[in-house]
């Protein structure tokens, strides 16, 4: 069988361990803040990210372009000339277009090579779910085809369930209107939003108090695994520097279905820019979004 290299982004936020661990290749979307650009490999800790937005300083961040996708791409051709690349959500960022646009021009340039691009349709490490659903399949013996075919439908099966704590950030982001930011702020609302089969952020609902936004993460899961309760094996949970929060969430879904494997991570500043402290992320697989 064919050998071949899976790679991604660092919307995965998935732990530079875990990166290691498995040689996982990435691209690098950035972020400015303080007058700053900052890398995957420069970048502040969770810690100092948050810190320093809850002090009112606001990041902005950039996607990755074409030449700079291209530019990385040759860098994994020299790992392997098969490349299957799973790319941030298409509908929250252009990144996956530079990274299409940038694979067509180098398989043009070097007919010797094979790089397909997979829209996650997934943002953090519901990305990174995906990928290590991905990095499990080819350890299995999935050859190339076989995991083009198998990602394209099963990332439909990522579900994504979050909360934040501060409705401000999301009406910065254009999810919420300022109006709605203020009164639900006023009065404790909290909202559970997911990523749907577009790959967009879309509300869900919304409940008065942060615990029990929690709890309706954990409801909404039990609903949506249905018969791909089975697949949750490993259960991927992202914070945005609440540590104590993702523990506390952990413990429900440990009590109520008896899964014990998690892998909890902040929520990356790229993501987090966007979502702010507080932001509370449940991953896992599921009948449907």
């Amino acid at each position: 069988m064919e050998k071949y290299l899976i790679t991604t982004d660092n919307m995965t936020d998935l732990p530079d361990a875990y990166r290691q661990e498995h040689g996982l290749p990435m691209m690098s979307l950035t972020y400015l803040m303080d007058g700053v650009t900052y890398t995957a490999e420069n970048s502040l800790s969770s810690e100092e990210f948050y810190k320093k937005m809850r002090e009112g300083c606001m990041p902005t961040t950039s996607q990755v372009n074409p030449e700079e996708a291209k530019e990385k791409l040759k860098e994994f051709l020299q790992i392997n000339k098969n490349i299957i690349h799973i790319a941030f959500s298409s509908g929250l960022s252009g990144t996956f277009n530079s990274v299409r646009l940038a694979a067509s021009e180098l398989m043009e340039e070097q007919p010797d090579c094979r790089i397909t691009v997979i829209d996650s349709l997934a943002a953090s490490m519901g990305e990174g779910l995906l990928v290590h659903k991905a990095l499990e399949k080819q350890a299995s013996g999935a050859d190339y085809e076989e995991m083009t075919a198998w990602l394209e439908e099963y990332r439909y099966h990522v579900c994504h369930n979050f909360t934040v704590d501060d409705l401000f950030h999301l009406y910065r982001g254009g999810r919420v209107s300022k109006t709605a930011a203020v009164l639900g702020t006023m009065i404790n609302l909290k909202p559970v939003l997911h990523v749907d089969d577009e790959g967009h952020l879309i509300p869900l609902s919304k409940v008065r108090g942060r615990k029990k936004s929690l709890h309706t993460l954990v409801d909404n899961m039990e609903k949506q695994m249905g018969a791909y309760r089975g697949e949750n094996d490993t259960v991927f949970i992202s914070h945005g520097d609440c540590y104590e929060d993702a523990v506390y969430v952990k413990e429900l879904v440990q009590k109520r279905f008896g899964i014990e494997k998690f892998l909890i991570n902040p929520v990356g500043p790229t993501i987090g820019a966007h979502s702010g402290p507080g932001t509370l992320a449940l991953f896992f697989i599921g009948e449907k979004r």
